[in-house]
């Protein structure tokens, strides 16, 4: 007796692949066996690079802090230390966002918590 493939499941599971692989170069697209490498890899890719936007997230709501903390002269460690101590419970990402768009809100919020 014959033995018997599951060519349907097989052409299916392929074509998926494939079709994750849309827009690699050369062969990564269009060759299973590497294709299967570099979507498997792109993945893993994706799943640690969620993380590192985090991280790189925070690093530039820092940056913008200080950047406006500096403008109204006082530094970034100084203000965040203030602002903890004021008990103001606003994060990184609003402190950035109040900098950025509303500079003068910012600076009322600096000498509130300074004096």
């Amino acid at each position: 007796m014959p033995r018997a493939t599951n060519n349907v499941a097989a052409r299916r599971r392929h074509r998926k692949l494939l079709k994750a692989a849309k827009g690699y170069r050369l062969g990564k697209s269009r060759l299973y066996a590497t294709a299967k490498d570099q979507v498997e890899k792109g993945w893993s890719y994706a799943y640690r690079d969620r993380r590192v936007k985090k991280r790189h997230f925070r690093g530039l709501w820092i940056v913008r802090i200080n950047a406006a903390c500096r403008l109204n002269n006082v530094s970034y460690s100084v203000f965040m230390n203030q602002i903890k101590n004021a008990k103001i419970d606003l994060n990184r990402k609003a402190l950035a966002d109040l900098a950025v768009s509303r500079p003068e809100d910012f600076a009322a919020l600096v000498k509130q918590v300074s004096a």
